[in-house]
């Protein structure tokens, strides 16, 4: 396993919790559209899950990446949200992080599987960075665990003036995260395909080195993903601004 998530390791068990296939060819986003992440991050959580999971990805119709992810799209996607009355799940922004459970959860029932969970990775009332970085890795590898490689949610905010503003979304499917963190830990590394261009990618999970979305004490509300092969968002902030990829929520099995 790579050195980065070999030395996050360190003060653990050492051993990363991997996804059961490893070696699943990634789907690609950008063979259907530019904004079809979450469907293609969903179905390679399918794809690198162990051999049930694998078989909600066996069950989409379609020959291919490219016929699988408007399967998605064009069969379950285009039904209405239950969160945005008047809307579709799936539009040219995108989709939610709720609207992406509905529709795996939808795939999950027909093939006989269990229902996926949502959760905000935003710190809770009383709870610290800290917690907040272990709670968020306890997710990760359980859903690892469990046989489902985890879909974690990433937002890029780009701040002036100590105001943040949102700037751009994104989903990628999390495959590998050391099973265990030691007790001062601060940061944990990840393994994660990223569906823009069906890539493997590594990456940092880290309480932020400077506030990110501090609160009233000048502390962060949410976790920093160092991905340094991910550019989401990064042509929309503006010169003058500091920006931050934060960890905003995920879908797995917990």
């Amino acid at each position: 396993m790579i050195g980065l998530c070999l030395a996050a390791c360190s003060a653990g068990d050492g051993r990363p919790r991997e996804a059961a296939h490893m070696d699943a060819k990634p789907v690609d986003q950008l063979v259907v559209a530019g904004n079809a992440c979450g469907p293609a991050a969903l179905l390679n959580s399918f794809r690198f899950g162990n051999d049930s999971w694998r078989g909600v990805y066996d069950s989409v119709k379609g020959d291919g990446e490219r016929e699988k992810i408007r399967t998605v799209i064009r069969d379950i996607g285009m039904r209405p949200s239950r969160h945005l009355p008047g809307r579709a799940r799936w539009s040219r922004g995108g989709v939610s992080v709720a609207d992406l459970q509905d529709i795996a959860n939808e795939m999950a029932a027909e093939a006989y599987q269990p229902f996926v969970s949502e959760e905000v990775f935003f710190r809770g009332d009383g709870e610290s960075p800290r917690a907040l970085l272990r709670r968020v890795h306890r997710r990760l590898e359980g859903s690892l665990a469990r046989g489902l490689p985890p879909l974690l949610s990433v937002r890029r905010y780009a701040a002036s003036g100590g105001s943040w503003r949102p700037v751009d979304a994104h989903f990628v499917t999390v495959v590998s995260v050391p099973r265990s963190l030691g007790r001062d830990d601060g940061s944990f590394a990840v393994s994660y395909i990223d569906p823009w261009g069906g890539r493997r990618c590594e990456g940092t999970i880290r309480i932020a080195e400077q506030a990110l979305i501090a609160d009233k004490a000048g502390v962060s509300s949410c976790l920093e993903a160092v991905f340094p092969q991910s550019s989401v968002g990064r042509k929309k902030v503006r010169g003058n601004e500091r920006s931050a990829l934060a960890v905003a929520a995920a879908l797995g099995r917990w």
